[in-house]
């Protein structure tokens, strides 16, 4: 590899780590402002211009904490679980392609840590299972009955759901015929009689709303956020974790929505796509240009998607356990299994005529 690619992955993997950051406090701003708008309140409005820097504030004031550990905790898998946590969840942003690749000095420049990855979506799979032990670490080495049940809580929760998500998934995979994720975004551009985008919600509308549903489940988030019942845990996995080593795992939430916002917004909405605008002769002959509009694209899809979670969060009760896992396992994994089904037999018979 020659130095100036080294740099300009290095350049890549600064950009994106100051994105997910920088992104996942602005997060927590959005969504404090967005329940304060919901429930007729203010919000946060002190620090900063109208509260824009309340989370910079928060963030200070975690750093600053005493870091505290359980006498009886196991101090090393104790620290090493938000590290888990926060390390996938920046991990996973190396498969998501921001725009169409362009030129800057005769170099080809390609907005993605890991482009043309054959395995992309399995890749996303294999790291997004891993999410799990660091919860999971995180109620067993704190050595307190409160943190196990919600560590257990959530281990269930999520490999539940993620049986669930990979499915979902499956059905679009066998529509693209391909795991790249960089192809599969090229696939959905252009648009069908000339006004409808050609999007995969609109050919797997199905697996769009069961991804949709374990997403939730993956992060945490309400009405599936049981690990964190503070009626019945406390709060849950990090009930004995303070300081830093707290505001990791919540960092990690945070970054977690907007990465599931962002996938959503790239395998089903059509990625950085703008329909139509994109192909004018304008940024045809300008790509630097066209690479920012599509990278405006796949932001302002993120940031609605976003919106959609804290709303729910904000607007529905939570689950009772059993009704989680009967959700989970009685009726998103059979109607996962029948999207692929139905989804096969449709490609199938496509293909033989």
């Amino acid at each position: 590899m020659l130095l100036i690619d080294v740099v300009i992955l290095v350049v890549k993997i600064i950009v994106v780590l100051h994105i997910f950051l920088i992104g996942a406090a602005y997060v927590v701003l959005f969504e404090r402002k967005v329940s304060a708008w919901i429930q007729n309140r203010v919000g946060p409005n002190r620090t900063g211009w109208r509260g824009s820097l309340q989370s910079f504030a928060d963030v200070l004031k975690l750093v600053m904490k005493e870091d505290i550990v359980p006498a009886q905790a196991d101090y090393g898998f104790h620290l090493l679980a938000p590290i888990i946590s926060i390390a996938i969840a920046i991990a996973v942003w190396a498969v998501i392609p921001f725009a169409d690749a362009f030129t800057i000095g005769g170099k080809v420049i390609v907005p993605t840590v890991a482009p043309n990855l054959n395995v992309g979506l399995l890749l996303l799979f294999a790291l997004s299972s891993l999410g799990v032990y660091g919860i999971t670490l995180a109620g067993w080495a704190s050595n307190s009955k409160y943190s196990l049940l919600g560590g257990l809580r959530s281990s269930a929760q999520m490999i539940s759901y993620e049986l669930s998500m990979g499915l979902s998934l499956v059905g679009m995979m066998l529509y693209m015929g391909t795991l790249n994720i960089t192809e599969i975004v090229q696939a959905q551009g252009g648009s069908w009689l000339g006004f409808i985008p050609r999007w995969n919600i609109f050919v797997q509308p199905l697996g769009f709303l069961i991804f949709l549903v374990a997403a939730f489940a993956e992060t945490n988030r309400a009405p599936f956020d049981l690990a964190e019942a503070e009626p019945e845990l406390v709060g849950g996995f990090h009930t004995e974790y303070t300081g830093l080593k707290f505001g990791l795992f919540f960092l990690a939430e945070y970054g977690n929505v907007i990465l599931m916002s962002a996938l959503m917004a790239t395998l089903f909405f059509g990625g950085y796509h703008f329909p139509d605008v994109e192909n004018w002769a304008f940024f045809k002959q300008h790509d630097v240009l066209r690479a920012l509009l599509q990278f405006g694209a796949l932001f302002i899809k993120t940031v609605a998607l976003v919106f959609f979670f804290i709303w729910v969060r904000w607007s529905i009760p939570r689950f009772r356990y059993d009704q989680l896992m009967n959700l989970g396992w009685r009726v998103m994994f059979p109607l996962a299994l029948a999207n692929v089904v139905i989804t096969a037999i449709v490609v199938s018979v496509i293909q033989s005529h």
